[in-house]
């Protein structure tokens, strides 16, 4: 029997988040963690008069791949995966993490290569179907959030709603609220934000703003768009660590000049830093700047989908920038980096503070 919260998950993520209906071909992408959330999945695809295509991921996968690919599968064409991809309707992504540490020795550079690999399965997925990625609550990120598996699991349950009797209508609540903020943000140009070891302005004018309320990550609360890719200026410090691929990246300060990364330092990681940052020519220019809204998120826990919906903070992505919010910028990496701001710092547009002390101003 399959646990009703389960049942629940599963139909917010086919229901609410993707929309599935009759026909359509479902890719779902489940790690072997989550197998209990896989056949509530598939139930629930197929309850939908859709077909489910399950794919499963053990938890040392990703390392072997980047251990044992060959030199010409890494300079091959995914035309596989790619053809596949193109014959999907909705792809929904189920990480459960085992051990965050897997990737630890695999060398960065032939994890770039593997990213610049899938990049155009990637493309396909974000631009051709409606996608959604959630995180599947476990013991090892328990471990990493500081917490209880069981308080752990309740906290990733509530950041979802699913303890409401209709968690789909709380987030059309919350996006209703966001699409205030979208209306109003869509109007703005110069943003200026402000903080310890933060003095960063940029610009956003003729941008689009993305109202994400658990549409594609399941939990959100976000709104975001794509920064003018010359226009950040100035110096930003991002006070949340960073997980990036099981290793930690902390205390980030990135120094701006016309968009461009021309100065990084890290407290911890700065080798992976600086790695990440030569993956391509667009690694050092920005592809998101995102407000976080989700008001049962508090805390950060160690998970960059949880940390950059903490109601109060901002983040940035440097690299991919998303075609929905008018960005150009191209790369194999997107890796947001969240910026704290509740006990001090500010967010101002065109001259009007909008986010202070930990809360937006309506």
């Amino acid at each position: 029997m399959i646990h009703p919260l389960l049942e629940r998950y599963a139909e917010l993520l086919v229901g609410y988040c993707t929309s599935v209906g009759p026909g359509e071909q479902v890719m779902l992408q489940v790690d072997t963690a989550a197998l209990p959330l896989a056949r509530a999945l598939t139930r629930a695809v197929l309850r939908a008069g859709a077909e489910p295509h399950l794919r499963l991921s053990y938890p040392e996968m990703a390392s072997d791949q980047l251990e044992l690919a060959s030199d010409v599968l890494l300079a091959s064409e995914p035309s596989a995966l790619l053809e596949e991809m193109r014959r999907m309707d909705v792809f929904i992504r189920v990480a459960a993490p085992e051990n965050d540490r897997a990737l630890t020795d695999v060398g960065e550079e032939r994890a770039a290569r593997m990213a610049r690999r899938m990049q155009p399965v990637q493309r396909r997925r974000l631009e051709g179907t409606r996608w959604a990625t959630t995180l599947f609550p476990t013991a090892a990120a328990a471990q990493d959030a500081g917490m209880s598996t069981d308080a752990y699991e309740r906290f990733v349950f509530d950041a979802m709603f699913l303890f409401d009797d209709d968690p789909a209508e709380r987030w059309r609540e919350l996006g209703r609220r966001q699409g205030r903020w979208v209306e109003r943000l869509d109007r703005a140009d110069a943003v200026h934000i402000e903080g310890p070891g933060t003095d960063l302005r940029l610009r956003v004018g003729g941008r689009r703003w993305v109202n994400s309320d658990g549409k594609r990550n399941m939990p959100s609360g976000e709104v975001f768009t794509s920064p003018l890719e010359d226009s950040a200026e100035g110096t930003i410090t991002f006070t949340v660590p960073s997980n990036v691929q099981g290793a930690v990246v902390e205390h980030v300060r990135l120094r701006f000049e016309r968009g461009k990364v021309v100065e990084a330092t890290a407290e911890r990681g700065q080798e992976l830093l600086h790695a990440r940052l030569d993956t391509d020519a667009g690694a050092r220019y920005l592809g998101e700047l995102g407000i976080g809204t989700n008001p049962h998120i508090l805390r950060p826990t160690f998970k960059t989908l949880y940390d950059e919906k903490i109601l109060g903070t901002i983040h940035l992505a440097l690299g991919r920038s998303y075609v929905e919010t008018g960005g150009t910028n191209d790369s194999a990496i997107h890796w947001d980096l969240v910026c704290d701001l509740r006990r001090e710092g500010r967010v101002s547009v065109d001259g009007e503070t909008i986010l202070e002390g930990g809360r937006l101003r309506d």
